[in-house]
């Protein structure tokens, strides 16, 4: 009996060695069950992995997941385990099982700890329970349209001429510039003036004036670690953090951001409630639902604020990522960066983009533009971690396997995006002319740049909008050159998969 080794030559049990004798028991029973008669036991991962969720908390803080999937696949296989009751798939084809809409894998608690705190309901990206999230989506669905925003189109060119001008700026200086920080800035005030007319100051001063960004750069691998961990566990998880000055610093933050956001609505209310005319944003028409439509559909300020506090805390991290990604990889793959930018050119001279602002719809005219964006997307997806769900009532077979319910399974956007038997077996490289030889239609069906099924981004269009306009505006206007082209760029995969330290210096160019 394993309580036995705690005993003392006298044969009895005292009170110390009890105290530690059964928690040690209890664990080594525990990880024999795990590896041994779980459901899961027969699937190869890390050892920690088997019993716990501590591998994965290792990962968040290392910032490497994306890379610790990838090595395991290759070593083992489409199925592997990343905790006791979590497998991770590779295989391409199971996006359609896991992300489908017909067959509703529910988000696991993994996304509770996300949810704002002062919510009526969840917002649209923590929401667990699939019948309100859909409930609650329909509501504001149609002001993320490409049609809507598109109303708001004149803003994002606002934004992207004070980033020209800035560029104009740090081209003149002749100084490098850490490219990711700046796209960073500037999805960050495209948030600002799409959601409720207002930039925060970042792109005018060259810092982080809103003080959020810094926030959420010390906060947000605590936060998503916190997320790994039990329910029961996170309280205890997340009390030695409020010892750290960084830590307190960064709640303080996320209070100002609460603050600004619930200060905006707040501003919006007066405006409308005096009968002043408000400009036709967001959260303008947000307020639009709240008063026609408010009671009939359970809407209320709060929901406004909700919307308002999310698109703040999320609405420019993935997109900043893509940006800069594309960028990134067109920098290291020359060849492809004078395509793209003869590409463009060629569309000024026929007058098929406008200037100084190209439109959303003469971008879309860019296969090569298109192309490249997909490329550096499905390389570095904004997401770098499993995006797990709970295998539904009556379990579900998935890539040739059995699943109990309950169980979590989820696909990572930084494995399953470098699968040969989709992408070709040159996966694992930037070659944007794959978009142009191979399936495109089924390569774009296994991307999840922006989640699948019903769970898409709700702002998806938002971000592609800036993307595919800021582009081409940036490399018609100038040269960018990296200062150390052998330098890898840093990442910091913690949920978000970030990026920083893209050195770069620009140069006008004369054809702009």
């Amino acid at each position: 009996m394993l309580l036995s080794l705690f005993a003392p030559p006298e044969g009895k049990i005292s009170i110390p060695s009890l105290i530690v004798s059964v928690p040690v028991c209890s664990l080594v029973l525990w990880i024999v069950y795990c590896r041994t008669l779980h459901p899961l036991a027969k699937y190869p991962g890390p050892f920690l992995a088997s019993f716990s969720r501590i591998w994965q908390l290792y990962r968040v803080f290392q910032g490497d997941m994306d890379v610790a999937h990838r090595d395991l696949h290759h070593r083992y296989g489409p199925v592997i385990r990343i905790a006791y009751d979590e497998v991770s798939i590779s295989d391409a084809s199971a996006i359609k099982d896991i992300y489908s809409a017909a067959d509703v894998f529910a988000k696991t608690d993994f996304y509770t700890l996300l949810r704002p705190p002062f919510a009526r309901y969840p917002d649209h990206f923590s929401s667990t329970d699939e019948k309100v999230h859909g409930q609650r989506r329909r509501i504001v669905n149609s002001l993320y349209s490409m049609t809507s925003v598109m109303e708001s189109e004149g803003c994002i060119d606002q934004v992207s001429e004070l980033f020209l001008r800035r560029m104009d700026d740090l081209a003149g200086e002749g100084k490098f510039f850490d490219l990711a920080t700046w796209f960073q800035f500037y999805a960050f005030e495209v948030i600002g003036v799409l959601y409720f007319n207002k930039m925060f100051g970042n792109l005018e001063n060259g810092w982080d004036v809103s003080g959020v960004t810094t926030a959420l750069d010390t906060l947000l691998p605590i936060h998503f670690a916190s997320c790994f961990v039990q329910r029961y566990l996170r309280p205890v998880f997340l009390l030695p953090g409020s010892l750290f000055s960084r830590v307190r610093g960064a709640i303080r933050g996320l209070s100002k951001l609460r603050d600004a956001s619930l200060a905006c609505v707040a501003e919006r209310k007066n405006l409308v409630q005096d009968g002043r005319k408000t400009r036709a944003d967001i959260l303008d028409k947000m307020f639009r639902i709240y008063e026609e439509r408010g009671k009939e559909l359970d809407y209320n300020v709060i929901d406004v604020e909700v919307e308002i506090y999310a698109a703040l805390f999320a609405g420019s991290d993935t997109t900043a990522i893509s940006l800069t990604a594309i960028i990134y990889h067109l920098m290291k793959h020359p060849n492809a960066y004078d395509k793209l930018v003869e590409e463009i050119d060629k569309a000024t001279d026929a007058g098929i983009l406008s200037q100084p602002n190209i439109r959303h719809e003469e971008a879309m005219k860019l296969p090569y533009l298109d192309a490249c964006c997909k490329e550096a997307m499905r390389l570095h997806p904004g997401i770098g971690w499993t995006v797990p769900r709970y295998v539904p009532k009556g379990g579900r077979t998935i890539v040739g396997q059995w699943f109990d319910e309950g169980i979590r399974v989820g696909i990572n956007p930084a494995v399953t995006h470098f699968d040969r038997s989709v992408f070709g077996e040159d996966a694992d490289q930037f070659n944007p002319d794959r978009w142009f030889r191979g399936d495109s239609v089924n390569m774009e069906k296994h991307m999840l740049v922006f989640g699948a099924g019903p769970r898409t981004c709700i702002a998806k269009n938002i971000a592609l909008a800036e993307i595919r306009k800021l582009i081409p505006q940036l490399l018609r206007a100038y040269q960018l050159e990296m200062v150390d082209p052998g330098k890898e760029w840093k990442r910091a995969n913690i949920w978000f998969n970030r990026v920083s330290g893209v050195e770069v210096r620009a140069s006008k160019r004369s054809t702009s």
